[in-house]
């Protein structure tokens, strides 16, 4: 393992960083909890600038050795360049107060004040002018390969995917039967880091640059039966994420302005028909339809719709409630049926029905 790292500071110094890269990869794999090889590893890798995973290195390195100051350091140095200030900062105040000669902590923490101050200043320029009558068009996104770096194993062992709310991302994992202390997950500024390491297994890691930034002290994990469920809590309430993880594409925000000839212009009755709304017509007569479902039909939506919207405990409760009894009773109270077994009896003349959810 020495002459693998040897080679892989050589090769680091000369500027070979990919060889570098591949070489500490070789070297940890023989000594896995070796900080100095993981924070050395995150060093080549922002020179890659592939910075999601320097981030996983350094944080690594800095679970293994919290008083390691250069690990602090890149870290730092990796969020920076992923534009995630907050976290960059914090990282670099726990260096700083480590190695309290270093100069660079209090450079780079000075720079990361300014940036904080200047990321205030636009979000609360953007908060005014949508206040105003705005539209939010997308650009078409310049090249799926733009997209950043992503750290997922060359074959996922585990299925993934999200879905959200105005407020909040939640991310899925499904992982049966994982005990809660082989999972690690870490939270930046606009990063999400997951590491699932049984004894005797491979370990898996999924990382990526989220589409939007999110508060680290509201975000949350609970390790379950049959998955792994994240919550990840969003900075700016109401943003509709478009993917999970982070696109070079823009919102361009474009102010519709009505000019004041238009807007004051009289009108005058007129004898010509009036222009007929097709579309509009259309959206009625097929909430008309909608509306018209009665019997298996409309119930089915009914219950779809309920179990759409509800949360992991309320379709555990329908589940169970309507398998038990027979599709006769359908209850929406886990602490209800949690604990016992739901029994029921159609009325006289109920006819029984398969509810497809």
């Amino acid at each position: 393992m020495a002459d693998l790292e040897k080679k892989a500071k050589e090769a680091f110094i000369d500027d070979h960083f990919e060889l570098a890269v591949d070489l500490y990869t070789q070297a940890i794999a023989l000594n896995p909890t070796n900080p100095d090889l993981l924070a050395d590893r995150a060093q080549a890798n922002i020179k890659l600038n592939s910075l999601t995973e320097a981030v996983a290195d350094a944080s690594k390195a800095i679970e293994l050795d919290p008083s390691m100051a250069k690990a602090h350091l890149r870290k730092g140095i990796a969020c920076m360049k992923l534009e995630e200030y907050q976290t960059a900062k914090a990282a670099l105040e726990a260096g700083a107060s480590l190695a309290t000669e270093e100069s660079r902590f209090a450079n780079l923490i000075k720079e990361c004040d300014e940036r904080i101050a200047e990321e205030t200043g636009e979000t609360k320029n953007q908060a005014v002018e949508a206040s105003v009558n705005t539209l939010s068009l997308k650009e078409e996104p310049e090249d799926i390969s733009c997209q950043a770096p992503m750290v997922t194993p060359s074959k996922s062992k585990y299925r993934h995917e999200f879905y959200q709310k105005p407020e909040e991302v939640v991310v899925t994992i499904f992982a049966k039967g994982i005990p809660a202390d082989s999972v690690t997950v870490d939270f930046g500024e606009q990063i999400l880091s997951v590491r699932i390491n049984v004894p005797g297994e491979d370990a898996y890691y999924f990382q990526t640059r989220l589409f939007g930034k999110i508060i680290l002290d509201k975000c949350k994990f609970n390790v379950l039966s049959t998955k792994v469920e994240i919550r990840l809590t969003k900075a700016e309430p109401g943003l509709h994420w478009a993917s999970l993880e982070y696109k070079k594409e823009t919102a361009v925000v474009k102010r519709i302005t009505v000019s004041s000839e238009i807007a004051h212009r009289p009108t005058y009755p007129s004898s010509k028909p009036k222009r007929v709304d097709w579309d509009k017509i259309e959206a009625e007569v097929k909430k008309e339809k909608e509306e018209k479902l009665d019997g298996d039909a409309a119930l089915n939506k009914f219950f779809r719709e309920i179990y759409q919207d509800a949360d992991e405990d309320t379709r555990r409760a329908m589940q169970k409630s309507f398998v038990e009894s027979n599709g006769t009773v359908l209850s929406t109270n886990w602490k209800e049926v949690g604990t016992k077994t739901v029994e029921g009896s159609p009325p006289d003349g109920m006819e029984m029905r398969k509810w497809e959810y």
